[in-house]
């Protein structure tokens, strides 16, 4: 691996790194992170613990190529040391327990930044976590795991967003430095002026995506070919962008016009969702953070949302059939 040998590139390679999920998204930034940075380690259990220490990871990157990285430590989350940048990548509803779990290896220096679904991960790390710099994020990406344990990275894209909502200098300095950590590692990444702008743009259009694939366990061809549940796809979109402005969140109505015209024009008809897939494979999901939080904040705030209300009570029952 060539260095750039001026002091910013090698206070980088110094750098302690760790990525806590190596699924899709998880699995893409460890294998970017772990090619570049000698001190990274992966935070994995189970089969995937054992193959990533005997193998390494590999990563199937359309934008990058054929990537195999061997971090220089695998281990449970319990048995991370202090770490200098943390990156969280698993489901929602493991992020608490991953949070009390992680504690040891915050220090007051430490930059935590969650990579993941939903609105509120960021507030949900502070509520825990006493130490540490928490930087809200976002990524742009197609990404999963395969049953071999290899990551497949789909597409000519993989931007990341971060920030903190209403950063002071301290803060600005933190996310900076996340940026450059990530851009050494050849990572598309840049500071969102706006973060909770940009995170809710993310997550109106998967309120519409991941409910609507999910409810009727269709393609987004078979969706956009129904005027019916065409119709019911905007819907979801308009209403989870009422509830963003009774959030005063400055979401404009030319990004809910984006929005709706990515679903008509630009994702393949064989397009599904991971919420879809979860539900039809009868898994833990993220229902909840897809629809429920949005319902909720909904109620909360007087807002009406009766497409959403309507499937998420389909969902939470398919969902608990499974479960019975």
């Amino acid at each position: 691996m060539s260095v750039n040998h001026n002091s910013n590139s090698v206070n980088l390679q110094n750098k302690k790194i760790a990525v806590i999920g190596i699924g899709g998204v998880g699995g893409y930034l460890a294998g970017m992170l772990a090619s570049r940075y000698p001190h990274v380690t992966f935070a994995a259990r189970g089969k995937r613990l054992k193959s990533i220490k005997k193998h390494g990871l590999t990563l199937h990157s359309d934008y990058h190529g054929k990537i195999t990285a061997v971090p220089e430590h695998v281990v449970p989350v319990e048995e991370l040391e202090e770490q200098d940048c943390i990156f969280v990548c698993v489901k929602n509803y493991s992020l608490e327990e991953v949070c009390r779990s992680m504690k040891h290896a915050v220090s007051d220096h430490t930059l935590i930044i969650p990579v993941m679904n939903g609105v509120d991960p960021g507030d949900r790390v502070r509520a825990i976590l006493t130490k540490g710099t928490v930087i809200d994020s976002l990524i742009y990406i197609i990404a999963f795991a395969n049953p071999d344990f290899s990551i497949s990275q789909q597409g000519s894209f993989a931007q990341l967003y971060l920030g903190i909502r209403d950063a002071d200098c301290t803060q600005r300095k933190a996310v900076n430095e996340a940026v450059s950590i990530l851009a050494g590692a050849d990572i598309d990444c840049k500071a969102a002026e706006d973060i909770e702008q940009a995170i809710w743009k993310k997550y109106i259009l998967n309120c519409a995506y991941n409910v609507t694939t999910a409810c009727y366990d269709n393609t987004i061809g078979q969706i956009r070919n129904d005027p019916v549940k065409a119709s019911e796809y905007e819907a979801l979109v308009k209403e989870a962008y009422q509830v963003a402005l009774a959030r005063h969140v400055h979401i404009t109505q030319e990004h809910i016009d984006s929005i709706i015209h990515r679903f008509y024009c630009e994702y393949a008809d064989n397009a599904t969702s991971s919420l879809q897939r979860d539900v039809r494979a009868g898994k833990t999901n993220e229902l909840e953070t897809f629809s429920g939080y949005l319902v909720r904040e909904a109620a909360r705030l007087g807002v009406p949302v009766p497409v959403s209300e309507r499937m998420y009570q389909i969902l939470k029952e398919q969902t608990q059939s499974h479960i019975l």
